[in-house]
């Protein structure tokens, strides 16, 4: 990445207008479609697409494909990830004006009108966990397969430095898409992907969550190694399951022969709750160059 002073001269001369400074601001809180900055702009979308060029050319956004819908944010990784954080400090985080945006976005998403129920008894416990384990050791970029309406990603999202989640189904993301940016939760966002074939580079997340899918997975195995191939050497993989009491003997000695076969190093897993228990839960680790020499 070149620190020198053209790249900070284009950074800002992309922010000196007004109406990209109020894309990146906008951007900067979740994720945004172009037909989305087109609503709450009020722009057309060729002067809309035309800003969106700039910004990404001048690396302040990045853009990515979900589904028939391509979207922008800032991107919050990268070599100069703290250099272009640096640089958004400098927006007023009290302008009027961008938490009007940001409240159209809301509107347009059925923010006011979300009608998400609470969190079930049953799934109590299990957060409490996960929590728990946050406690243990940091989640650093975090990756939930199979995210569903994004109810862990939310849960853990402020413990996370960036949160993904990954669902096949479109109504899910976009529901949990609402959800988080009307929770503030800028750091998290959501891609269309299969547990098979992920959409990310190998060693690119600290801890990923195969989130329920390994119950009727007709390839558990491959879906473990999908999931290990992003990790990090060192990096957990939580592994989650609703069961009831007969599943669970048999999904905890499935669980150890994928880890095995995986090369995964799986502690022992954990009835949720002890009694009457609704999940399990692993974690396994992947090793490193120190681990796997021993």
């Amino acid at each position: 990445m070149d620190y020198g002073i053209a790249p900070l001269i284009a950074q800002f001369k992309a922010l000196a207008d007004p109406v990209r400074l109020r894309i990146v601001a906008l951007c900067a809180q979740g994720e945004c479609s172009v037909s989305e900055l087109t609503e709450v702009l009020g722009h057309s979308q060729p002067r809309v697409s035309q800003h969106l060029k700039q910004l990404c050319g001048a690396g302040l956004l990045e853009r990515f494909r979900d589904g028939h819908f391509v979207y922008y944010r800032v991107a919050t990784h990268g070599d100069d990830a703290a250099l272009r954080r640096r640089l958004l400090g400098l927006i007023p985080g009290n302008e009027r004006a961008f938490a009007n945006d940001t409240d159209k976005l809301r509107d347009l998403r059925g923010g006011r009108n979300l009608a998400a129920p609470d969190v079930a008894a049953h799934e109590r416990p299990l957060h409490r966990a996960l929590v728990a384990l946050t406690v243990a050791a940091p989640l650093g970029d975090l990756v939930d397969i199979g995210c569903g309406q994004g109810r862990i990603l939310k849960l853990l999202a402020t413990r996370a430095r960036r949160a993904i989640g990954v669902d096949t189904d479109s109504d899910a993301r976009r529901f949990a898409r609402a959800e988080l940016l009307l929770a503030g939760l800028p750091n998290c966002s959501l891609r269309q992907g299969d547990m098979y074939g992920l959409p990310f580079a190998e060693d690119d997340f600290d801890t990923a969550i195969l989130d329920d899918v390994l119950s009727e997975a007709e390839r558990p195995i491959d879906a473990i190694a999908e999931a290990t191939r992003i990790l990090r050497p060192g990096g957990r993989l939580l592994l989650l399951a609703s069961v009831d009491a007969e599943q669970l003997p048999d999904l905890k000695s499935r669980m150890a022969g994928w880890c095995v076969e995986t090369g995964l190093r799986l502690a022992p897993s954990r009835a949720i709750p002890a009694n009457n228990p609704t999940w399990l839960l692993a974690v396994a680790t992947k090793p490193d160059a120190a681990t796997a020499a021993a």
